[in-house]
């Protein structure tokens, strides 16, 4: 009888700790609500399609405030909002969270030097306040610095047309009587998206 628990004991703790390393080499719950986003943004959220962001790296809050817009239909869109609403708030507060963790990958593109460096000019004069380190890092969790040049491009014209709500803070520096032109607009893109 002794002999039979203890081979019963062996036999269950083997299963166990089996069972234990299974669940430590599967995905996390956010990583498998995040896979739906790998079609579009990529492994980790790094985008290997211009029209489409990197999100690796950008700030949790940042990331859920834009999946929230996109869900309530706030913030235009033409997959994300349908995506979105499939999600609860916890579960993407998981994908933020997921996507946050993960370094951000600068998109592989040309720019023009020329644009560049006429673009650093408006960053220095406008931008540098809110978008710090060349626009590494920003006041809202953004990362413009090494984004797509497409997608600024679609962004920027997104928040020019009035489809997009522009920040207060960005308006002030970009509109009005400050308002840039067109090739400025270009130019401050194509100095963004030059940084590594």
């Amino acid at each position: 009888m002794m002999k039979s628990t203890r081979v019963a004991a062996v036999l269950c703790g083997g299963y166990l700790l089996a069972t234990a390393s299974a669940w430590a080499e599967s995905p996390s719950r956010a990583a498998m609500l995040s896979n739906t986003c790998a079609g579009c943004h990529g492994t980790n959220g790094a985008s290997v399609g211009p029209s489409m962001p990197v999100i690796s790296g950008m700030s949790e809050a940042f990331l859920l405030d834009s999946m929230k817009k996109f869900k309530s239909g706030e913030r235009p869109s033409s997959i994300m909002g349908r995506l979105a609403k499939a999600y609860s708030d916890d579960e993407l507060k998981l994908v933020a969270e997921y996507f946050a963790k993960h370094p951000f990958v600068s998109a592989k593109q040309e720019t023009d030097p020329a644009k560049v460096a006429i673009g650093k000019q408006i960053h220095e004069q406008r931008c540098k306040k809110c978008h710090i380190d060349n626009g590494r890092d920003s006041e809202d969790g953004s990362i413009l610095g090494g984004q797509w040049k497409e997608y600024l491009q679609i962004s920027m014209s997104e928040f020019r047309s009035g489809k997009r709500v522009m920040p207060k803070k960005m308006a002030e520096k970009m509109e009005g009587e400050n308002k840039l032109t067109p090739e400025e607009v270009e130019a401050i893109i194509h100095f963004y998206a030059s940084q590594k």
